[in-house]
């Protein structure tokens, strides 16, 4: 009886470390800064695209870079938001697609990417402090004009959370979001065959206590409601292996019927659409924002 409780007490310690680690392992994969190397990324330059450098300063001190492409008789200006880990190169094409349609565009690296400064990185916590700081920025440099939002995944939810409290963003357009943090992650444990109901709450406990924010903080789901009127446009491909298809149709739902118009990607995978058909993908944004109502 001794050895068993002995062997019993090895397995749980055992199962205990690697619950730890795995946890530890996905709030250093969410929150930790890493900087690609050679730091070399495409510019405007490449594709032939007018842009001046700018930035700008978050409230908790961290400096962003930018990229404005000016479009001066145009009313309307679009800040496009990249994804977790990428930056505002990868941004490239559909950035100069919405500028050549005849907007305004901004281009700009979260915290702790591309060119911009390093501060507390999450996924989609604190760089909704960095999308606000954008707002401000706009509205202080090209004061009068008509604002939206062009995002894609954690940076498409980290619009929906901005949007929520900020009635300045006055029509969204989202490609991948999730609909909740803990939604994601665990749909990622599940995809490499891990016990999410276990793993869960430990890696949410090793994120409150060493990242200072809890899953339960970031919730788009929860505030698609506070977005209406304002029109928005939200895409996602249904073979999304990242952030699920079903977290779009929660998204839908949460904001009310006819609220969101729901387009979907027929076996595309994460941020996929964009792929299937550049120049239609462009010409689908670009005719959303055209004909959204004021």
């Amino acid at each position: 009886m001794g050895r068993l409780t002995r062997t019993g007490r090895w397995i749980a310690a055992a199962l205990g470390l690697g619950a730890g680690t795995i946890a530890g392992y996905t709030a250093w994969t969410l929150n930790a800064p890493r900087r690609p190397w050679p730091p070399y990324t495409f510019t405007p330059f490449e594709v032939g695209v007018p842009a001046e450098e700018v930035s700008f300063t978050t409230s908790d001190g961290v400096s962003l870079a930018g990229w404005w492409l000016d479009s001066p008789s145009s009313r309307s200006v679009v800040i496009c938001c990249h994804g977790h880990r990428s930056n505002k190169a990868d941004m490239l094409g559909i950035g100069p697609g919405l500028w050549r349609a005849g907007h305004n565009v901004l281009l700009f690296d979260f915290r702790g990417n591309g060119d911009s400064g390093n501060g507390r990185q999450s996924l989609a916590h604190y760089e909704q402090a960095d999308l606000t700081a954008a707002l401000d920025w706009v509205a202080r440099s090209h004061p009068g004009k008509r604002i939206a939002v062009m995002a894609f995944s954690m940076g498409a939810s980290t619009a929906i959370l901005t949007a929520a409290r900020d009635p300045r963003i006055e029509a969204l357009v989202l490609d991948s979001p999730f609909a909740t943090m803990s939604g994601v992650i665990a749909a990622n444990y599940r995809r490499y065959r891990l016990p999410g109901g276990l793993l869960l709450p430990v890696a949410d406990l090793v994120n409150r206590v060493f990242c200072g924010y809890a899953f339960k903080q970031v919730r788009p789901v929860d505030a698609m409601s506070s977005l209406s009127p304002r029109p928005v446009l939200l895409l996602h491909g249904t073979k999304d292996r990242i952030i699920p298809y079903e977290h779009a149709r929660q998204l839908a739902e949460a904001a009310g019927p006819g609220e969101v118009e729901l387009v979907a990607f027929e076996g595309a995978d994460h941020c996929g659409g964009y792929f299937v058909d550049r120049p239609g993908y462009i010409a689908r944004v670009a005719r959303f924002l055209e004909t959204a109502p004021e």
